[in-house]
This record gives structure tokens, C-alpha cells and sequence, in this order.
């Protein structure tokens, strides 16, 4: 009896070792993937070659392993016929940056090309690849993020996780998204549309906070932005107040391809003007809003991330929340830094974030510095990104707790 008892603890722990064994296998590892593409090209015959390449490109395919990751590694693989393959993305500034050397090279005998490249372990990237001269997206890489441009393909770093929240929560109760308002601006000389979100059950609440948005089009639309899924998330599961926004369109109504940011968000005192002078007081008059600095905020991106700042600090008695994501100082930055170090008294709460690839992230340093000199309440976060909507709708849940938790 005692015999049999420690045969079966015998075998519990042999199978327990080989259980342990093979939940810890992580697959292929890059340097068993480098020696494979060393064998196959080393293989004599042609059409064993060429099946063995087709074998190994089929593994990869079917487990999701293209690019292919670990630790802090990627590799980037390509199969086809080219003269040359290259890769674009947001870690060499869409070809910018030519310190990065991003050419291809072709495993020998095959039709294979691959680039290994070292990035954070929690880094999400964009990018493309570049056959010859044309661009396209990874023919073999089901992960895409969109951008104003249409959409790029995504590299996924192993510790990186994507933001549960973007995904609509089926219980969600959607809130309302109004159609394009046109509101004729006599500062700006020309017609400005926007749409404004309100919240379930807003026809029996009031003084609801608000929040500002640039380039509202892109913030408002869920596969940018992701704002409109975001709200009826987190109000939906009361981690903030109900909120009213408002997505400012800075593109001409009468012809979308047609964008006036480049004007309108470089410290143009005409816009701030029409935000405060025309827009504000219209969404005042029109809806059940607090009217008060401490509930109203303002949010942008890039040259919205500039204009956000210089519009609170132009009027720190209207604005009492600031998000500026990657901010685009570069494009004003004489101007931007003059006004911010011309202030010696503010109050402002402020969320600032920032890629560390290849984003606006020594300006977006030199800015925080200058918001610590104020002692603003400020949350400041770099993340292992790049200058995208991967980066900064994931960002959105942060935002929004942070200016309106309930």
C-alpha cells in the first residue's frame, strides 16, 4: 500500500515536471529562427528550399509571429520578389531619420527578407514596408492602427498591452453624438464646424462639466481617437461624472481635404478669439454646462497639444484642465515657451504625455520643467511609442479620470 502511495506521488511529480516543461515554451526564439534561415539557405536543392521557406513562412504566418518579437528584439520579415525592402515607421520619422539603417536583407535562395531592430520591450510602433518604391502595409501582420493618413501597420512589443476600455462595453448605453454644427466666426472669416457629445440621461442633469477638443474629428472618430467609445465606458461604469464634449473641426465644412490647423493652431490670437469669444459663449447659452474654470477643460494633440497650452495660458480664468498630448512646441516655440516663463501665477490641472520614439520629447521635458517651476498639479507620462493614435487614445481613460472622476 505505502509502496503504491509513493509510485503515485512518483508519477504526479514526473508529470507535474513535464506540465511545467512545456507551459514554460515560449515557441521559436529568435536565435532558433536565425539558424533556421541559416539551414534553408544553405539547402542545395531548389524545390526543397523553396518548400522548406514555404513551411517556415506558413508557421509564422499562422501564429502570429510577424513581426516576429522577443524581449526587446524584433525582427521584421518580408516575402516576395524585390530588389530591395525596406521598413518605415514611426522609429526612424517615416524615413526622417537616416540614422536608423532600415534596408532589408534577403536571406539567400529564397524570397525572403527580414530587418532585426532593438526597441523597448513595451513599445507599439507604425509602420509600413517599403518594396522597392511603394509603401504598403504588412501583407501578413493582422495588426493595424489608422491615422490621419489611413492606416499603418502595427508592431506589437511583448510587454505591451492595448487599452481594454477602447473596446464598447456591450451594457454601455451610448450617449448622444449631434451632427456638425456650423457657427460663422466674424474673427476667423470663415464658417467652423464642431459636434457635442451629451451624455445618457442629460436631459435631467445640469452644470455638467465639458471638455474642449481639437481636432475633433479625429478624437471623435473610434478608430483614431476613440473619445465617443471612451465616455460611454467609463460613465457607464461611474469611474467619471457625466460630461458634455466638444469635437472642434478644424478642417474647411465646404471641402474636408482642405485642413486649417497649420493656421489655426499656431498661437493664432483670431482662434483664441473664436473659442473664447464666439464658440465658448455659444455652447454656454445652449447647453446645461458648468460654466466654472475647475469643470471646463481642454484637450489636443500635436499642434493641438501647442494650442491647448497657449490657449489656457492666455486665459487661465476660463480653463482649469489642461491635456496636451505630444505637444508640437517646435512649431511656435519661441512664442509658446515666452508666453508659459512670462507667467510667474497660474492654476491648472495638467496632463502631459509624450512619445519617446521619435516624438516631440525634448520640448515636452523643457515644458514640464517649466510647469514645475509653477507648481502645477500635473501628471506627466512617457510612453514607449511613437507620434500616433495608438499612443494617445489609449491615453484617453487616463484624461478623462484624472479631470472628471466621480
Amino acid at each position: 500500500m505505502q509502496q503504491n502511495a509513493i509510485k503515485l506521488l512518483l508519477l504526479i511529480f514526473i508529470f507535474g515536471i513535464s506540465c511545467s516543461s512545456e507551459s514554460t515554451k515560449d515557441g521559436m526564439t529568435i536565435t532558433e529562427l536565425e539558424e533556421r534561415l541559416e539551414d534553408i539557405s544553405a539547402i542545395q536543392n531548389d524545390s526543397h528550399r523553396k518548400a522548406e521557406a514555404d513551411s517556415l513562412w506558413k508557421k509564422l504566418t499562422l501564429e502570429d509571429q510577424i513581426p516576429f518579437k522577443q524581449d526587446s528584439i524584433a525582427v521584421f520579415l518580408f516575402k516576395g520578389e524585390a530588389d530591395q525592402v525596406s521598413w518605415n515607421g514611426d522609429f526612424n520619422s517615416w524615413s526622417g531619420n537616416k540614422s536608423f539603417d532600415n534596408e532589408g536583407t534577403r536571406i539567400e535562395g529564397t524570397n525572403i527578407w527580414m530587418l532585426k531592430a532593438v526597441f523597448p520591450p513595451d513599445a507599439r510602433i507604425d509602420y509600413k514596408v517599403t518594396i522597392d518604391e511603394s509603401w504598403i502595409l504588412d501583407p501578413v501582420n493582422p495588426h493595424y492602427q489608422w491615422s490621419g493618413f489611413g492606416p499603418n501597420s502595427e508592431l506589437r512589443m511583448p510587454e505591451w498591452k492595448p487599452e481594454p476600455l477602447l473596446e464598447r462595453i456591450p451594457e454601455a448605453q451610448a450617449g448622444s453624438l449631434i451632427d456638425n454644427i456650423l457657427i460663422k466666426s466674424t474673427h476667423l472669416g470663415y464658417d467652423v464646424q464642431y459636434q457635442v457629445y451629451t451624455p445618457v440621461g442629460y436631459e435631467s442633469l445640469e452644470n455638467l462639466p465639458i471638455i474642449y477638443i481639437l481636432d475633433g474629428q479625429e478624437y471623435s472618430d473610434d478608430k483614431l481617437g476613440g473619445t465617443v467609445v471612451m465616455l460611454d465606458n467609463l460613465i457607464h461604469l461611474k469611474k467619471i461624472k457625466p460630461v458634455v464634449a466638444v469635437f472642434i473641426d478644424p478642417r474647411d465644412p465646404t471641402d474636408p481635404e482642405s485642413n486649417r490647423r497649420g493656421d489655426e493652431f499656431g498661437t493664432n490670437e483670431d482662434y483664441n478669439d473664436f473659442i473664447t469669444k464666439e464658440l465658448m459663449p455659444e455652447i454656454e447659452s445652449g447647453y446645461k454646462i458648468s460654466t466654472k474654470k475647475k469643470d471646463t477643460a481642454l484637450l489636443g494633440t500635436s499642434l493641438g497639444g501647442l494650442n491647448t497650452t497657449y490657449l489656457g495660458f492666455l486665459n487661465p480664468e476660463k480653463f482649469g484642465k489642461l491635456a496636451i498630448q505630444a505637444p508640437a512646441y517646435w512649431y511656435k516655440e519661441k512664442e509658446i515657451f515666452g508666453l508659459v516663463r512670462g507667467t510667474e501665477k497660474v492654476d491648472f490641472d495638467i496632463f502631459m504625455s509624450v512619445g519617446t520614439i521619435n516624438d516631440n520629447l525634448p520640448d515636452a521635458r523643457l515644458m514640464k520643467q517649466e510647469f514645475e517651476r509653477l507648481d502645477l498639479d500635473m501628471n506627466y507620462l512617457e510612453v514607449n511609442e511613437g507620434h500616433s493614435w495608438g499612443a494617445w487614445s489609449a491615453q484617453m481613460d487616463d484624461i478623462l479620470i484624472q479631470f472628471f472622476k466621480k
